[in-house]
Order: C-alpha cells, then structure tokens, then sequence
C-alpha cells in the first residue's frame, strides 16, 4: 500500500486487512478501469485472499460448515453475512502467533490444575470428571462451564490469575501471552481460552489450514490468508464484536491434538515454486520464489482466474489475456489478477532493474486436488 502512489498513508489509522477478491463485503476494484472486479469478471471468484497485520489479538473463533452456514444466514443475515462455508489457511510473512485447536486433554488438565482460580471457575465436579474420563465429552462440559460464565467470575478469576502469578508474567511465556491479551481484553473470557488451546508460533513461509468448526484466535505478526469466499465468523471471546458463544460451544470440534499437528506443509513442485493445496476445492496458494540468478521461469497454470500478490523483487509478468499477449512489470506490492486466458503458462522474465530475489504469493482455485 505505501508503493502505491494513488495510496495516503495515515500513521495514526490501523491497517489490519488488505482483501483481494469477488466477495461484497470488500471486492477489488480494477485500478485502470475503477470498475469492480465481480463486474469486470461477471463471476464471483471462489476464493477470497487476504494479508493480515496483527498487532491485538484477533476473536476467539470458528468458521461454519456448509449447512450451517445456510441456516446461520437465513436465521441471522445481519451477523452471517452470506451462506457460503469458510475453510482458510494463512501463510506467515513474519514471525507469527496463534492459538489454533485444543491441546492435548492431558496438557488441559495440567494447566486447570496448576491455575487455582481456572479451577476454580470450572468447579470440582466437571475438573474430577475431565480428569477421570479425559475424553471429548468431559473437555466439552469444561470448556462450556468456562464460556457461559458470568462476567464477574471471569473477571474475577483473571484478577486472580494476574496477581498470583505476578513475578512469572514476563518470563512464562504462556503466562505473558496471558499479560498482553487480559490487558487488551480485560475481563473477557476469551483470554481464558489459552489455557485450552495450542499456542502455535510460525516462522515465515509456515501455514496452517482451519477446516470448519476449528477453534483458533490469530494473535500476533503478518500473514497472507486464503479461504473460501465467505465472511461468515462465529465469535465468542478476545472482541467487542458481537459475540454468539452459544453457537460456537455447540459447533466447535473438541478434539484435543498438538501444536505440531496443525502445521500445514506445502509440496514442492521445483526449485521456484512450491504449493500449500488443503482437502476443500475452493481455494489454493502457489508461493513463487524466483532467484535473482534466473533469467526466465515458466509456470504451467490451468484455466482458472487467479491472483498475484508480489512481495520482494521485479519481474515482468509475460501473460495472454482476452484482448492478447502483455507483458507487466511487477514488484513489491503489485496485486495482478491471472485471468484464464492465461493459461498454460505465465512467464516471469528477467527485469533490469531486479535485484532481489523475487518471491509472489497466487491464489487460486484448487485444481491440485485433482491432478
């Protein structure tokens, strides 16, 4: 955004979201036409991508099924905004943190056991069944007591929590991500949650996929996001948006794995690209990595519309569209919509000014899964 001479940046105003596709909350606009992408396309791309910068915590958070979001929609259209699902992936720019699924039940129980005040808030009976049964139904039934709590004892309990444990809350790492979330969120429930979920840290180029119902609060750090096009969000802590606790501690999947299970790894296609494919149709991310040594790289696309983001580098971009062949230079901040004419391939040629490697981020509709 700040290379874009048409852009004013604000040093005082947050730029949390940047969104890049179809979906009527946020469509692109064409920048050499000023028409809507939806109107110049006359389709609706079946992807929505995103870059996000985290500096607070985003809500505590589920995406619905399919048919639950049909139903959300009709019920409730001016919270669940349309009735699509929203299965997503996010791919670390930057070191990044966040709380995605439910520890392992076993780990639960040794962090309601050593925070008092969280036990406490449970009570006796569902913590002794959660430590006899530890099995989904008795993680359930606690995290349920935990999320339809009273504000007082929630604010009570994380008063406690804080001072008790005073002297760790800059060298215990749970216990300072604790600090930094209760003093942006003081007395919600949501801050509470981290001694439930995995607390997950990405190093650049690292993903994870959330398929539906998959509890997670993105934290910290800058990411590229896909997901399908929706804007459907079951909120229930962690934001002073509306909050349907009810409905996300019923659609939730209490499944209780580790940290490491929740990596999602890309397949390399060759030295320069390599591709995060997850098991829905909607969506894919290919990431382009191109060193500065390479004269000219080829990249076999099928006939599908996509979009080009561009982090680092310079290339110009040799493609055909409806009215013929182009070639575009584009660099660091460069948004390029892939139209299908495009296909078999788009080129990245050498440009002069090139200098760094070259790395872009494409998303598209998920032809991978059936190659």
């Amino acid at each position: 955004m700040a290379n874009d001479p048409d852009f004013v940046l604000k040093d005082d105003e947050p730029y949390a979201e940047m969104w890049m596709g179809t979906h009527f909350c946020g469509v692109s606009i064409v920048k050499e036409t000023g028409q809507t992408l939806d109107r110049v396309l006359k389709m609706e791309l079946p992807y929505l991508f995103k870059v996000l910068s985290i500096k607070k915590a985003l809500s505590i958070q589920v995406h619905p099924n399919k048919c639950e979001a049909e139903r959300l929609h009709a019920e409730r259209p001016e919270i669940y905004k349309d009735s699509n699902h929203k299965p997503e992936m996010c791919i670390a720019l930057t070191p990044f943190v966040a709380l995605v699924g439910f520890q392992p039940i076993d780990d639960i129980i040794d962090n309601i056991d050593e925070f008092q005040p969280l036990s406490k808030l449970i009570g006796k009976k569902a913590v002794l069944e959660l430590h006899q049964k530890r099995d989904t139904e008795s993680l359930k039934a606690c995290y349920e007591i935990l999320m339809r709590s009273d504000d007082a004892k929630i604010a009570a309990c994380l008063k406690e929590i804080a001072k008790n444990y005073k002297k760790e809350l800059e060298s215990n790492e749970l216990l300072s991500v604790f600090n930094k979330i209760n003093a942006d969120f003081p007395g919600d429930v949501g801050v509470l949650s981290l001694f439930f979920l995995n607390l997950i840290h990405l190093k650049p180029g690292q993903g994870i996929y959330l398929g539906a119902n998959e509890i997670h609060a993105y934290l910290e750090g800058e990411c590229v996001e896909c997901m399908a096009c929706s804007d459907n969000v079951i909120r229930a802590g962690l934001t002073p948006k509306y909050k349907d606790v009810e409905q996300l501690i019923s659609s939730v999947i209490y499944e209780g794995k580790p940290a490491r299970c929740k990596l999602f790894m890309p397949y390399r296609i060759d030295d320069c690209v390599e591709v995060f494919a997850p098991p829905v149709d909607d969506f894919a991310v290919i990431h382009v990595a191109i060193s500065h040594t390479v004269d000219t790289y080829k990249l076999e696309i099928q006939k599908y519309g996509s979009i080009m983001l561009t982090l680092t580098g310079m290339r110009i971009l040799k493609l055909t569209t409806k009215d013929g062949p182009k070639e575009i230079t584009v660099s660091r901040g460069s948004i390029i919509y892939i139209p299908v004419e495009a296909a078999p391939a788009i080129e990245f040629l050498h440009a002069e000014d090139c200098g760094d490697n070259f790395s872009a981020y494409i998303a598209t509709y998920n032809y991978f899964r059936h190659a």
